[in-house]
């Protein structure tokens, strides 16, 4: 929503560096925590976090040319302004009275 859909570069770089270091620090430390020093473990997260932000910086033109060629093949250059994308966010409907078939009400 910050970049009004445009800027796509710093969206899939972006994304891939914050969740490919999440990941790959993660990973890294519960399958090696314990085998491999600690120096080690941080080469090979550093390796792995460089690496993967790396090939999505290769991909970018193609990924450009796949949303480029799809919103030409379907018509469409949707941005969705009214959707909220936030995940933290949570409610629960209150589904204690609702109408039945028929006219009768459960829940009560």
């Amino acid at each position: 929503m910050l970049t009004g859909g445009r800027f796509l570069w710093t969206r899939t770089i972006g994304s891939t560096l914050i969740g490919q270091s999440i990941d790959t620090t993660a990973f890294c430390f519960i399958a090696f925590a314990g085998v491999l020093p600690i120096a080690d473990i941080w080469k090979i997260i550093s390796f792995g976090i460089v690496s993967k932000v790396l090939y999505e910086t290769l991909a970018t033109p193609f990924t450009y040319a796949i949303v480029g060629w799809l919103k030409r093949a379907e018509g469409v250059d949707h941005f969705d302004t009214r959707t909220d994308f936030n995940p933290f966010k949570f409610s629960i409907a209150d589904h204690s009275r609702r109408e039945l078939p028929g006219g009768g009400v459960a829940g009560d």
